[in-house]
């Protein structure tokens, strides 16, 4: 093996994890070495010797979580995944044998297929805790991660029984603190006083256009003070031993989240005499990373070298440390699950994602009813009659709970006085909010978050990072459509749903009255990796007879037909609706079957759970032969031609709403019978020949 001058174990692992993401992304010809070469001091004193983690069982579940907020980074996560001797686990969250990351997986850094993309993916690398990439949303993630572990703590630990206790460390930079998601997140966190939450926050002064005076002067310590935090510095990324004193001011710390702020140099060139330079957006070519192992005291001609007893020292140190505490909480959990057998049970079906048996005796069924309840109303209702059955369903809204009826009954409010409170309290924070349900939901208690669905914009990146990471969590939707009424165009969703049902993976649920909602939530809730927008109405929708039209339960093919000709007569149009335009779908079928004309209604309250079932099924609800369609909904008409055709009608919304009482609305924008009922006899003569 080729000589290495450095004889401190600790320095060898330090300039292994710096050498190693130097030659990845050399190798690559593209990524960020810098900020991995600078940190890599501070995530060797962090994991070797303070986190609880036991590489050999990477997703034990009181295991402390580390999340790589400035994701760009990704070498310097890969390079621990690999060093520690993390085991991969599999989609059934069993422990597998083969490495997490092997050498040659850092050889592939950034390849089709790698388990060492570009930034870290969940469920792809095992070990990687969390998907980051966009800046501040690994901080925000990090806070839902601390929040469940209090949550989970104050729910099912008993005397003597300490079963959830672990901590959080996230590790950002300047980007991340110029995000607002992650001031929303930090804001809320110091608020709550998330003692077990620590940040480290790389302050290097460098992003991608320069030095950081370009755009950021803010004194982050006395910000994040004012904000509740405990907050400590590090003069040098290179001090392991002020590195160690800053965690265990963190450790000790009892009332307020902990933020560290590191200071380390990220330059353009050879390395100074601090040793943590290195370029920041692009490899650092040949002769600069000789020079830079020259100054290190690593082989210059070396690549990818890891010596032996670097692996030694990792197993010496969190290896052992790691299994010792995983053991112990085994055994911990034996002895609970005698004494607690039901608890037990839970925290056993919790993390794998399955429910009580039974949990969804309780969901009511509605009686026909011409005046109904809004999407809103009767989700509320099914929401707490599931609640009441799944004791780790927990959520909340932003500032919005009344609207929203997303309140759970005599469940408590989480807050630093009762950890073990259900609804949670988000404030105005919408982005932080889907941020933490994603962090919620990768500790498996299972999450839901609501607001209007025009504040959707606000959380886009959380909601893209519930269908990367294919996260089971809730988002609730409601005041769906200009049926807003008088509050008009800022707060009247128009192209929302379109953009939601564009994302892949996050299956949208557009409810058309209250026993579909009852079925979205028979639906949604088994779901182990699909994210789900729920998306519902503000105003009263008619509860649909269900002893004339077809039973909801056929909301779980996304669509299916709900109304016929009688005596199995073939349709001459068929009307396609979602949410509240079905029952005007409704309204104009019995009109044209009065008429004498044979119509279909179909009711299609997920484009997504439609276009997942077989072909049979889908021209068994929509005939090709049958042209004449009409389809309709509050909403932007994009894409509807998928469904009604080339050369079908959609009535929909092409401009922003208006401020006017409902009735106004629907007149003035064409969501009445009348207006259906024209357009279908405009489809009928169209494709009469």
């Amino acid at each position: 093996m080729t000589s290495v001058t450095l004889t401190d174990p600790a320095e060898r692992a330090v300039t292994t994890i710096r050498t190693l993401a130097m030659d990845a992304v050399q190798a690559a010809g593209s990524g960020h070495p810098g900020t991995p070469v600078a940190l890599a001091p501070v995530a060797y004193t962090l994991w070797q010797e303070f986190l609880s983690f036991d590489p050999q069982a990477p997703i034990w579940p009181n295991r402390d979580r580390f999340v790589l907020s400035a994701g760009h980074a990704s070498t310097l996560l890969y390079s621990l995944l690999h060093l520690t001797g993390v085991r991969s686990v599999n989609p059934d969250y069993e422990t597998l044998g083969e490495p997490s990351v092997s050498l040659d997986d850092l050889r592939h850094f950034r390849q089709l297929d790698s388990k060492t993309p570009g930034h870290p993916e969940y469920r792809w690398t095992a070990g990687v805790e969390a998907t980051t990439g966009p800046l501040g949303t690994g901080y925000a993630t990090s806070v839902g991660l601390a929040m469940a572990s209090q949550w989970l703590g104050a729910t099912y630990n008993r005397p003597g029984y300490d079963l959830f206790d672990y901590d959080v460390y996230a590790i950002g930079g300047d980007g991340c603190m110029m995000e607002g998601v992650a001031q929303e997140a930090a804001s809320l966190a110091g608020h709550l006083q998330l003692a077990n939450l620590c940040w480290v926050y790389d302050n290097n002064e460098i992003t991608i256009e320069g030095g950081t005076s370009l755009a950021f002067s803010d004194d982050v310590a006395t910000k994040f003070i004012a904000l509740g935090w405990n907050v400590t510095r590090v003069g040098d990324a290179n001090d392991r031993r002020m590195l160690a004193r800053a965690f265990r001011s963190f450790k000790a710390e009892q009332n307020r989240p902990t933020l560290i702020i590191v200071d380390s140099r990220i330059a353009y060139g050879a390395p100074t005499k601090e040793g943590t330079s290195g370029a920041h957006g692009e490899p650092l070519g040949d002769e600069e990373i000789r020079g830079a192992k020259a100054f290190y005291g690593w082989p210059e001609d070396s690549s990818f070298l890891v010596p032996d007893d670097v692996y030694e020292t990792f197993a010496d140190g969190i290896g052992a440390r790691g299994k010792k505490e995983r053991e112990e909480w085994e055994a911990l959990f034996a002895a609970y699950a005698t004494e607690y057998p039901e608890l037990a049970d839970e925290v056993d079906r919790m993390q794998r994602r399955v429910l009580p048996e039974d949990w969804d005796a309780d969901i009511p069924a509605f009686e026909a009813d011409a005046k109904g309840l809004a999407g809103r109303e009767a989700s509320g209702k099914v929401l707490n009659a599931v609640a009441g059955r799944v004791p780790w369903l927990v959520g909340g809204s932003s500032d919005l709970a009344p609207s929203t009826k997303t309140m759970l009954t005599a469940a408590g409010s989480f807050s630093p006085d009762d950890r073990a409170g259900r609804n949670l309290h988000f404030g105005v924070r919408e982005h932080a909010a889907g941020c933490i349900a994603n962090g919620l939901a990768l500790a498996k208690v299972r999450p839901f978050q609501a607001g209007f669905l025009i504040f959707s914009d606000f959380q886009r990146g959380a909601l893209r990072l519930s269908a990367l990471m294919e996260l089971p969590v809730i988002h609730v939707f409601t005041h769906d459509s200009i049926g807003v009424g008088e509050d008009g165009p800022t707060h009247q969703p128009v192209e929302q749903i379109l953009s939601l049902r564009a994302m892949p993976g996050l299956v949208d649920l557009r409810p058309a009255d209250a026993n579909e909602v009852a079925e979205a939530w028979r639906w949604l809730m088994p779901r182990r990796h699909d994210p789900v927008a729920l998306i519902l109405s503000r105003q009263a929708l008619p509860t649909l007879d269900r002893t004339r039209y077809a039973s909801a339960a056929g909301l779980d093919h996304g669509a299916y037909v709900l109304a016929d000709p009688p005596e199995g007569r073939t349709p001459q149009v068929i009307l396609i609706a979602t949410g509240s335009e079905v029952s005007l779908a409704v309204a104009a079928y019995e009109t044209l079957t009065a008429d004498g004309v044979d119509a279909r209604v179909v009711s299609m309250p997920s484009w997504e759970l439609f276009d997942r079932q077989d072909q049979e099924y889908r021209e068994s609800v929509l005939p090709p032969s049958i042209k004449a369609r009409v389809a309709i909904e509050q909403a932007s008409t994009l894409g509807w031609e998928r469904y009604a055709g080339s050369e079908g009608a959609v009535i929909g919304m092409s401009t922003f709403g208006a401020s006017a009482p409902l009735k106004e609305l629907l007149t003035k924008f064409g969501f009445t019978p009348e207006a259906v009922v024209e357009q279908a006899w405009a489809q009928i003569a169209r494709h009469s020949s």
